[in-house]
């Protein structure tokens, strides 16, 4: 007679002994919950297979891995819930016009779907920056990471005095509108604020209209200039917020935001400008002053010559090795390799932790050899 397969009990499932707890690096999850926060906006829950705590601080991303049209692809995405939720974590993700891994999640994700994440990880998030009042500014999706710090303080009874501002085009764009009136309703440290550019036919709205202002804050919030502030949304949006606060006199060390890069048009200029100076870098570099850069990779071998300044993701990307990365710019975590002989400097922006770095790994995006080097992949 075949023994049926045994099955664990939630309590043998969350038992201490069984759970771990979420460090920095890839981990396969699946999906849990789809939940649509508004017409064009979803929100993906996820656990692990074996039991994690996930914790983070609030206001950190995750890198998903996916593979789209049998091409790997690397996003990071804010974790919109909180740690106090600790054995699933979400994402909350707008279906963007011509936006390839946004319309694949909403087209594709389902409950049981399995993938692989990389994080978490980011310098934006409010507990390196402690404090008594805060106040949260967000537009459009960019609500996700000041959503989870909220749902921090709010699930933790914390003392902290919050003012939430959070911007959108219409009210049927508003995410997590019934949510923050919960949160508004059961605490009187949490003033909720929506503001929309413009309002519809037959829609109903009673709130703010246009867009955010010198007049509307200091109604809203007269002690703004004495208040921790956290800022996330679409560049033009975050740049608005910046002079506005800058005309102000605001101390701009308490203003923090996210963003994982620049937008596109800067990234192309950027790279048309980086390879105009690199070509003009090449034609001036003296044989002595290049380093040799070894890759071990899958049992193999490789070695390249790199200019000063050539990251090691470059000198990879010459021998045709594929490193993922998703930033580019050292916060997302994803392209971590092992040095294993030289020296090496690197400019990281948060995604990688102390304990990797002791350990001899770097992210290759933003690591440049300062000798020659042997790193392993």
């Amino acid at each position: 007679m075949t023994t049926p397969p045994t099955v664990a009990s939630a309590a043998d499932y969350l038992a201490p002994v069984n759970t771990q707890t979420w460090v920095n690096g890839r981990h396969n999850v699946r999906c849990v919950k789809v939940i649509e926060e508004a017409w064009d906006v979803r929100t993906f829950c996820f656990m692990a297979q074996q039991p994690v705590m996930f914790f983070f601080k609030p206001g950190q991303f995750v890198t998903l891995e996916l593979e789209i049209d049998g091409k790997q692809v690397m996003r990071s995405y804010t974790i919109s819930s909180a740690p106090s939720v600790p054995y699933s974590f979400s994402i909350t993700v707008k279906r963007a016009p011509g936006g390839l891994v946004s319309n694949w999640l909403h087209d594709n994700m389902k409950m049981g779907d399995e993938l692989a994440v990389h994080g978490p990880v980011g310098n934006f998030n409010c507990i390196d920056f402690p404090a008594d009042k805060v106040l949260l500014l967000s537009g459009g999706v960019g609500i996700t990471p000041v959503m989870s710090m909220a749902r921090w303080w709010f699930d933790s009874n914390a003392e902290v005095d919050m003012v939430f501002i959070h911007s959108a085009r219409t009210p049927r764009d508003l995410i997590y509108p019934r949510e923050l009136d919960h949160m508004a309703s059961r605490l009187d440290n949490f003033n909720l604020n929506l503001i929309v550019e413009r309002v519809e036919n037959g829609q109903a709205w009673h709130g703010f209209r246009g867009y955010l202002d010198a007049v509307k804050l200091e109604m809203i919030s007269p002690d703004f200039m004495e208040r921790e502030i956290f800022c996330c949304g679409p560049t033009p949006y975050m740049s608005a917020i910046k002079k506005l606060l800058k005309e102000k006199g605001f101390d701009m060390s308490r203003y923090h935001e996210e963003a994982f890069g620049a937008t596109p048009t800067d990234v192309e200029e950027e790279a048309i400008e980086n390879a105009e100076v690199a070509q003009e870098a090449a034609d001036a570099i003296n044989s002595e002053d290049m380093h040799r850069v070894e890759v071990i990779s899958s049992g193999m071998t490789m070695s390249v010559q790199v200019a000063p300044g050539e990251t090691l993701h470059n000198a990879a990307a010459k021998l045709n090795l594929h490193i993922p990365k998703a930033c580019g710019m050292g916060i997302c975590g994803t392209c971590k390799v092992m040095i294993k002989e030289g020296d090496t400097h690197m400019e990281a922006n948060g995604g990688i932790t102390d304990e990797d770095v002791d350990a001899g790994y770097v992210l290759s995006c933003c690591t440049v050899a300062k000798s020659d080097v042997v790193f392993e992949y």
